[in-house]
């Protein structure tokens, strides 16, 4: 299967990407907008390439699994998106282009709506680390607010995470600005005493990018997303779907209103693109 994935360009076969399903929950919404990413950088690359075809995977898989199965020389999936680590860029083949600008790493806080006024009073980055913060088991920020000396709790899955909140486990579930929002709409019904909390905006560099099989086929494919990506970036059409996906989402998160604590990031990899200031959002202007 591997190796019919890949044969495009001189005998014409299409290039086959198999991207995860990492829900069958019908509200989690988290990944379309890289995969709608992903579509447009293959098409603009046809000329160059050849034709392709992108699916995704029949069976829903745990991040763990997602990870595993990349990892295999036969593996289901061929391709993944996910905040990056030094592991991942050693694991895998990354594209370090950021897909969502590091938008990712601009957070604001799920919590509970009896809670406001804790929150409201968070002035410092100490005053924030007396509160205890939901995340993900084995998610990338872990590490990252565990070194600053936040109290991480973590939840063995993303749809749990929700109720260990409303159940008091934790005191805030750190999100992305769009993400938060996302699934306070999706999520609110069921749990009502859920609030956007509207004060306060954490950020710390936090690149998402798109990882390959590190293989022939997973250094080929990796090319043809950069060089799709590069032409979206040039030509104006990330920035498109950027504004199409997050645009109001920044604008109703009221970045101007809240008060930032800025963390480093210590894991990030010295190849990670940080000079290029048109691959990231800037948040005085929206974009």
């Amino acid at each position: 299967m591997a190796a019919l994935w890949l044969a495009a360009g001189a005998c014409g076969a299409a290039t086959e990407v198999v991207y995860p399903l990492t829900s069958l929950d019908d509200a989690d919404s988290r990944y379309e907008y890289d995969w709608a990413v992903l579509r447009v950088a293959l098409q603009k690359t046809v000329p160059r390439y050849g034709p392709f075809e992108m699916r995704q995977s029949t069976q829903s898989m745990s991040p763990q699994r997602v990870a595993q199965e990349l990892l295999a020389p036969q593996g289901r999936i061929n391709v993944l998106a996910r905040a990056t680590s030094p592991e991942l860029e050693r694991q895998y083949i990354p594209v370090r282009l950021p897909i969502d600008k590091g938008l990712l790493g601009y957070r604001i806080f799920l919590v509970r709506y009896a809670d406001l006024p804790r929150f409201a009073a968070v002035h410092t980055l100490d005053n924030l680390r007396k509160l205890s913060v939901g995340q993900g088991k084995d998610w990338v920020d872990v590490p990252l607010l565990r070194d600053a000396g936040f109290n991480v709790v973590e939840g063995t899955s993303y749809r749990g995470l929700f109720a260990m909140l409303a159940a008091g486990r934790f005191d805030w579930f750190s999100r992305g600005i769009d993400e938060a929002q996302r699934e306070y709409a999706e999520r609110h019904p069921t749990y009502p005493n859920m609030a956007i909390e509207p004060t306060l905006l954490l950020q710390y560099p936090l690149p998402l990018y798109f990882f390959t099989r590190r293989d022939a086929e997973g250094k080929l494919l990796a090319q043809r997303i950069t060089d799709g990506m590069e032409m979206m970036i040039k030509d104006g059409s990330l920035n498109a779907l950027f504004q199409q996906y997050k645009g109001e989402s920044i604008k109703s998160g009221g970045l101007q209103k809240r008060r930032i604590l800025h963390l480093n990031n210590p894991h990030l990899t010295p190849e990670t693109p940080l000079a290029r200031s048109e691959l990231w959002f800037n948040p005085n202007t929206g974009k």
